[in-house]
Order: structure tokens, then C-alpha cells, then sequence
């Protein structure tokens, strides 16, 4: 076993003990262990808040429109479509825009490489490396390993839009402007990166899961109290039905910031693709039947509903660490466990796809669901909204 394969495995038995899955007396003792690792990082994020707040640490300002998009809990809430977005109505309205993302789980340099850079820093010959430019708004430069499958994912959907990755957001931001000539940057997963300044703060809730079990990490996936919403300027609510029971929601949101404008909105599937051959499919020929579905996200149940809701008989279902990075021998195994189970067709998330293997053979076609946001309250459209909220 790998050490990736051990760090998955552990994380997968670390969300069946917060789902209450497991429920021996060992799992009892983790979940306490858990708890009061829980409290010690809520003293931390609190801290860390309050010097941002007294300017005891100092937020940069870059002199352009920032944009911060990003959840009070760890993945689910459908950010990268809402990032996507954001990104090309803003292209679409004349800004020069660079999606800043951190690129969680992208493919570090080789080890040479940065031992060289390490060396040069040290002895003054060299600055730390600059930020890796997936896509340059002109064309792709890196591919989905060295990026990372969400900003791969929003290179090839937005031909005109820089996406930089760097754990190091200001230097990022401050690049795409010396050197591309940006004038809008998007924080992608921004709403705990305080050191740069947004003009806007967007925070993204899932309606179907809004909070988890109200616990923060590692007992929970919240990243800070759900008192810190009132920092957002606009509440998105995500995966919304536009159901009454929402009402509770609203108001709860409300109670904790009344001054941010609550906009829900869902997801759309679209239609299918192949992985492989980019080939289009409408959403019909799921109806009635037998799919397999694979996935590695931190919502695989919201997946496989999309796919149930469409008419798909799921037959078999396999679910991997979000972020898991597919070996072709995993896919080939999937492949025939759908064949065992009589699927007609396999399906996947559009995450997911950029980070598939290439068969040679392929034995059931493969495709990835492509879903689009959209706005259920308030604007005419998602776009209408956001040129409202960015440009009044």
C-alpha cells in the first residue's frame, strides 16, 4: 500500500466517524479524540481572525476588483461551477481575469528541482519560484496533474481566463498583473485566505448539507464557526430545489448576517460527454438505464441523486477520497464490476474525468456529467446577478 493509498483509506474511516457510521467503542473513543482536536483549532481560527481584525496581521490590497469565492465547510457546495461562472461573465463584460487558486493535491516538482531552488534561495541567488500558470487566457500550459483537477477544469472551460496556482494567493495575484496584464482576479476557495483584501466575499452553503454536523475539523468538514457567515457580502445557496423547507435556512443565514443578500440557486445538468472522445450526448439516453457511477468528490450521494433524477437505474456505484487520482488498473476494475452488474453505460463527474487514465480499450463507454448554475430566485439569470453584484 501506498503512502496516498494509506492517507485515503485513513480519510475515508475519518467520514464514516463524523457520518456516525461507525459506532464500536474505538470509533467512540476517535470521535472524542476528534472533538477535542475540534476546540483547540476553533481557538486557533478565532485567533488568527482576531489579528486580521486588529491589524495586528495586515491584509494586501492589489488595486483591482478581487473576488472571493468559497464555503464555510470543506468541498460539497459545487464551487468550481459558481467559479466558472463568475470567471466568464466577468471576461464576457471586458475585465482581464485570473483565477487564483491554491491547486490542493496538484503533482509537486520533481524533488530535483526544488532542492535546486531551495539551495539558490538560501544562498541568495535566487527568489522562490513564480506561480504555475495552468493557462495564460490564451492557451493550456500545464496539464491536470502539475495543476490540479479543479483549476484544470476551469483552463479548459474558459479559453479567455488566466487560472495561477500558488499557495501564495498575493504573489499569484500580483503576477497575473505584471505579467498578463490582469484587472480582476477571482479567489478561488478564497474565504479563509485573509491576506488579500476582496472587494466582494461570496460564501457558498449547500442546501441539501449546510453545515454537516455543526462540529468544526476534524471532528466536522466546517473550516470556522458558523457564526463567521457574517463576513460574506452574498450567500449563495447552492444545489437548491427552490422548496419551502428552505425557509428555516434562509432565516437561520439571515440571523446571522442580515446584511448579505441570500441568491439561490442550482445545478443543472447539461448533458453527457465521453471521457475519451469529447463526443456530446444528450441527458435522455440515461433514462431507464442500467449506469454504473464512479466518483471521488466530497459529495458523491449529490452526484449519484443527479443521475437517479434523470432516469438512471444505478447498478453499481464506487466511491474513492475526494481528489483520488485514478490508477488504470481502477478504472479497468470498475469497468468490469459494471459489466458484472449487466451496466449499459459508466458515468462520472467532470471532476473526476480530468483525472482518468487512458484505456486502450475501452469495453462500456465512459462519460462525465457536465452540469451548469443556475439562478432560482431574484435575477433573470446567474450572469444578470453577478454583473449586478460586481459592476452595480
Amino acid at each position: 500500500m501506498t503512502i496516498r493509498e494509506f492517507a485515503e483509506n485513513a480519510e475515508q474511516y475519518v467520514v464514516r466517524i463524523l457520518d456516525g457510521q461507525c459506532v464500536g467503542r474505538a470509533d467512540r473513543t476517535v470521535r472524542a479524540f476528534l472533538f477535542v482536536l475540534s476546540q483547540v483549532y476553533a481557538g486557533a481560527v478565532q485567533a488568527r481572525l482576531r489579528l486580521y481584525g486588529e491589524r495586528i496581521l495586515r491584509q494586501r490590497t492589489l488595486g483591482c476588483l478581487v473576488v472571493s469565492i468559497g464555503n464555510l465547510s470543506v468541498g460539497g457546495t459545487g464551487k468550481t461551477p459558481v467559479v466558472e461562472v463568475f470567471a466568464r461573465t466577468l471576461a464576457a463584460n471586458g475585465r482581464r481575469v485570473a483565477v487564483l487558486s491554491r491547486g490542493y493535491r496538484s503533482k509537486s516538482r520533481p524533488w530535483r528541482e526544488r532542492l535546486r531552488e531551495l539551495v539558490s534561495i538560501l544562498f541568495g541567488r535566487r527568489r522562490s519560484p513564480p506561480p504555475r500558470v495552468v493557462s495564460d487566457g490564451r492557451r493550456l500550459r500545464l496539464d491536470a496533474a502539475r495543476a490540479g483537477d479543479e483549476p484544470y477544469m476551469l483552463a479548459t472551460n474558459l479559453p479567455d481566463v488566466m487560472v495561477i496556482v500558488d499557495k501564495d494567493r498575493v504573489k499569484a495575484g500580483r503576477y497575473a498583473i505584471r505579467q498578463f496584464g490582469a484587472d480582476t482576479l477571482i479567489l478561488d476557495d478564497g474565504f479563509q485566505y485573509l491576506r488579500l483584501r476582496p472587494r466582494l466575499n461570496i460564501l457558498l452553503v449547500d442546501a441539501t448539507n449546510p453545515f454537516h454536523n455543526h462540529h468544526l475539523l476534524p471532528r466536522g468538514l466546517l473550516r470556522e464557526p458558523i457564526r463567521n457567515i457574517r463576513r460574506a457580502d452574498y450567500i449563495f445557496l447552492t444545489k437548491s430545489d427552490g422548496s419551502p423547507r428552505l425557509r428555516h435556512l434562509r432565516r437561520f443565514l439571515s440571523h446571522h448576517n442580515p446584511r448579505a443578500e441570500i441568491i439561490e440557486c442550482t445545478h443543472r445538468p447539461q448533458y453527457l460527454e465521453d471521457v475519451y472522445t469529447g463526443r456530446r450526448h444528450p441527458l435522455n439516453i440515461l433514462k431507464g438505464q442500467p449506469v454504473a457511477a464512479i466518483s471521488g468528490i466530497a459529495a458523491p450521494w449529490s452526484f449519484e441523486a443527479f443521475l437517479e433524477t434523470l432516469g438512471a437505474n444505478l447498478v453499481h456505484t464506487e466511491r474513492f477520497a475526494d481528489h483520488h487520482r485514478y490508477r488504470q488498473q481502477e478504472v479497468i476494475d470498475f469497468v468490469n464490476a459494471a459489466l458484472s452488474h449487466n451496466a449499459a453505460l459508466t458515468v462520472t463527474t467532470e471532476k473526476d474525468a480530468v483525472r482518468f487514465p487512458k484505456l486502450d480499450r475501452r469495453d462500456l463507454p465512459v462519460y462525465f456529467l457536465r452540469v451548469q448554475i443556475d439562478i432560482l430566485s431574484g435575477e433573470g439569470s446567474f450572469r444578470d446577478s453577478i454583473s449586478r453584484i460586481c459592476f452595480g
